[in-house]
């Protein structure tokens, strides 16, 4: 019984979006489906797709940052509809994030 009260003790909790840092809006996002975002969340590109706009320090720039939630949710690209919370890419941007 002490082995898995240890053992429940050091495994992490899931990752959810309510306990993350939000790293996943600090990537580059292409708004390659038309989703709805608005256009003042969005800046051009050389290639004529617009990808969600970031503010100067990096972040998404449809992100609460009181929250860490995103604005337009039911709106957001398809590339962060298709961004599963706790997958593995998520799992990997946070360990790229944190230098881990």
């Amino acid at each position: 019984m002490d082995q898995e009260c240890s053992r429940q003790a050091q495994t992490p909790p899931p990752v959810t979006c309510a306990n993350c840092a939000a790293v996943c809006c600090r990537l580059e996002v292409l708004c390659i489906t038309e989703t709805g975002v608005p256009r003042r969340f969005t800046r051009p590109n050389p290639g004529g797709v617009p990808s969600m706009d970031r503010l100067a320090d990096g972040w998404c720039a449809a992100l609460d940052r009181d929250t860490l939630r995103c604005r337009i949710y039911e709106q957001r690209p398809l590339i962060c509809r298709e961004f599963e919370e706790g997958g593995a890419d998520c799992i990997a941007e946070r360990a790229a994030w944190s230098g881990g």
